[in-house]
């Protein structure tokens, strides 16, 4: 099992900027790939980066303005959001997925809320 607890979330203007943090503990050693999620209102969840240890990707929604991060030990994600733009406005949600055997096992956190209005 793995544990993730995300933070950084808030209130922010457009065009403003915030840092979501994310912090693994447990089982991080089967760790293959993390990432964030977002989900708003009514909407499904998304992925908005993914990264393993050769790639990263991003939604087309956040790149150039989005930028995710780790450290080598898969200890801590980081998402950094720039440009914020009001439908950015979502619960993010830290992901570590793990792979076995041709299973895909995936671990979320509780959620971070991010707004961004004026």
């Amino acid at each position: 099992q793995v544990q993730l607890v995300e933070s950084g979330g808030g209130l922010v203007q457009p065009g403003g900027s915030l840092r979501l943090s994310c912090a693994a503990s447990g089982s991080i050693s089967v760790i293959d790939a993390m990432g964030w999620y977002r989900q708003a209102p009514g909407k499904e969840r998304e992925v908005v980066a993914r990264i393993t240890s050769r790639i990263t990707y991003y939604a087309d929604s956040v790149k150039g303005r989005f930028t995710i991060s780790r450290d080598n030990a898969w200890n801590n994600v980081y998402l950094e959001m720039n440009s914020l733009k009001p439908e950015d406005t979502a619960t993010y949600y830290c992901n570590a997925e793990h792979t076995d055997y041709g299973e895909t096992y995936d671990f979320f956190g509780q959620g971070t809320q991010v707004t961004v209005s004026s």
